[in-house]
């Protein structure tokens, strides 16, 4: 057995009685009302595809004083370039932006401001748009450090991610913001069983949505500050082989993917 394979046994085992009230708990609430923005995942097939939207801005507003990490930018990029089929190109675009609310967000703020400060609908001529909001203040649950609210919508949270850091800085701020960033991409991303099922056994029965691999990005504990028992620092970043394999297969068509907002 690896070591990050006993420190995944080992975290899980810290969080048996810590209640996940994360990501996943927003997306069902956003599945359940059929936003006119698409549901989480409802604009996968319009990423991992060229056949209409062959480039994709990804917009980042944050806060005074709440910028990503250089390295959150550069790795999200390249996990997307991984996975999305886009000839014309993945660009990044940072705004800093003054968020009204300054203390406690919850799924439909997140949602309202993310439709109201994002530069340019998500679907526009041949460009997806897909927005994070990296706002001041926490979540209602402040345990949570990022959500996604509906097709093209996260949030990050810096001051519960700052929170998160383990013992001695290992993980560091920075290592949280990397994977909880690619983790709630990976929703947008429809993983995992978000709009289509998978043929491999890897979703966490007890935390749907989320993997029960611990080296996989979309491992169920990288929403919650509980991360931080991952005390080496090693979190992880990157979609598993399972994870690639859901992707190629809605990609191609081999999986059938639902609430889509465009299809090829």
């Amino acid at each position: 057995m690896s070591k990050q394979s006993m420190l995944g046994i080992l975290l899980a085992s810290l969080l048996v009685t810590v209640p996940m009230a994360g990501c996943i708990d927003e997306i069902t609430d956003v599945l359940d009302e059929g936003e006119s923005w698409g549901k989480v995942g409802g604009l996968t097939l319009a990423c991992l595809r060229s056949d209409t939207y062959s480039n994709m801005v990804v917009e980042i507003d944050y806060a005074p004083g709440y910028a990503p990490e250089s390295s959150t930018v550069s790795l999200l990029k390249q996990r997307l370039e991984q996975v999305c089929d886009k000839p014309g190109g993945i660009s990044m675009k940072l705004n800093e932006e003054t968020f009204s609310e300054t203390s406690s967000w919850n799924a439909d703020l997140v949602r309202s401001v993310g439709h109201d400060t994002m530069d340019e609908s998500p679907l526009s001529g041949s460009t997806l748009r897909w927005h994070v909001i990296m706002p001041q203040g926490s979540y209602s649950d402040d345990s949570v450090l990022g959500v996604a609210v509906d097709a093209s919508t996260i949030a990050l949270f810096g001051d519960s991610i700052d929170d998160a850091n383990g013992l001695f800085n290992r993980p560091s701020s920075e290592e949280v913001e990397n994977s909880v960033m690619i983790h709630e991409f990976g929703h947008l991303l429809g993983l995992v069983n978000l709009v289509y099922t998978s043929p491999a056994d890897h979703e966490d029965d007890d935390h749907p949505g989320h993997s029960n691999n611990d080296e996989s990005v979309m491992y169920w504990a990288v929403e919650s500050q509980s991360l931080n028992s991952f005390f080496t620092g090693n979190l992880p970043n990157e979609f598993d082989a399972d994870d690639l394999a859901d992707m190629e297969g809605m990609k191609s068509g081999e999986l059938s993917c639902s609430d889509q907002l465009w299809r090829p």
